[in-house]
């Protein structure tokens, strides 16, 4: 049964800016409750996405776009004006080694600030607020894409899993891959979501499950390690995921465990999908070799929530992602639509497209 849209509730943005300040919904705060940071300099946006308080690649980019504008209050002009903006990027680009999307939004964010910085810091930075606007509700219109585009792949009835948060919290709103299973639940065409637990930060638990209330979509959370039986029982119809950076061959990185997943859908016959927009391609990694992956702290993993669960002297290595080869996806969904192999060639199309009219 599909969902009233006039009961549908409005599209949540984590990411929000007012009266030049930049306000970010605290994800490390979620779901005992909903706290927004404040940020009003760079180093504020560069704490809270080390510290995961916005994650996401979609999210992460459109973060750093306002915090590229904030990065400039105060600024001399001529040569002190390029040193502050190289600054602020190498603070930012220095935050997530492995989403593609920071890298992404500050290459374009250089190309309008190079465009506008002649005419002064005033100007620069007003046409950097008024691109990091834009690029905020691009991502919304982008989303929205996938979303359609992701839903003609189910059938009524499907029951499908997920893995850590691809929903309005990981993007400037609407979502990626939970995205998509929202546009199937509109049309109908969903019976219940599998939420990964997704260690060790829990971001299924916490995260996707506080967003599938929101939206009143009937989900159960799992543990990482049920996805096997659930898959051996047949109650998996198909998988729907994100992704943090996509090589030029369709290889795909997203958060640790989804390997495992893919490997597990590929031995039981299951579609295995990932939801991303284009700006999440990287056609300079040609394959996921390359991607370098994150390592966070191992307090992560030998702690939960400040209670130490191993022994004091447990070493533990705590990789934040790996790498899903190509032959394992069944499709990459975008805004331009749903990428098949060979992945080098729809990849090479789909960069090549123009943006779709919102």
């Amino acid at each position: 049964m599909s969902e009233n849209p006039e009961s549908t509730p409005p599209i949540l943005s984590p990411i929000a800016w007012q009266s030049g300040v930049l306000k970010l919904l605290d994800q490390t705060r979620l779901p005992r409750e909903e706290t927004w940071l404040e940020c009003r300099e760079p180093a504020d946006v560069a704490d809270a996405i080390r510290r995961l308080a916005v994650r996401g690649a979609p999210a992460i980019g459109v973060t750093a776009a306002y915090a590229l504008v904030l990065g400039l209050d105060g600024a001399g002009e001529g040569a002190a004006l390029g040193r502050r903006f190289d600054a602020v990027a190498e603070l930012l680009a220095g935050t997530r080694p492995t989403a593609v999307n920071l890298r992404w939004a500050l290459a374009r964010g250089r190309q309008v600030f190079e465009g506008n910085r002649e005419a002064g810091r005033e100007a620069a930075q007003s046409a950097l607020l008024r691109w990091a606007e834009r690029l905020h509700q691009e991502d919304v219109e982008t989303n929205l894409r996938i979303g359609a585009h992701g839903a003609e792949r189910f059938r009524p009835g499907d029951r499908v899993l997920t893995h850590c948060n691809t929903g309005s919290l990981a993007t400037a709103g609407y979502g990626t891959a939970l995205g998509v299973i929202t546009s199937a639940w509109r049309a109908g065409k969903l019976a219940q979501v599998w939420v990964d637990e997704t260690r060790p930060l829990l971001q299924g638990a916490r995260l996707t499950t506080w967003e599938l209330e929101r939206l009143e979509i009937p989900y159960e959370l799992v543990t990482d390690s049920s996805v096997g039986m659930l898959m051996a029982r047949a109650l998996v119809d198909r998988v729907v995921l994100g992704a943090d950076r996509i090589a030029a061959n369709g290889d795909a990185a997203n958060k640790i465990g989804t390997y495992t997943v893919a490997v597990v859908a590929a031995r039981h016959g299951v579609p295995f999908y990932v939801a991303a927009p284009r700006s999440t391609i990287d056609p300079d990694t040609a394959t996921g070799e390359e991607i370098p992956i994150e390592e966070r702290s191992s307090d992560e993993v030998t702690e939960v929530f400040g209670t130490r669960i191993a022994p004091a002297a447990t070493k533990a290595r705590n990789f934040a992602f790996d790498v899903t080869p190509h032959e394992l996806i069944a499709g990459i969904v975008t805004e331009v639509g749903v990428l098949e192999p060979p992945y080098e060639e729809s990849i090479r199309r789909a960069l090549a497209e123009t943006d779709p009219s919102p």
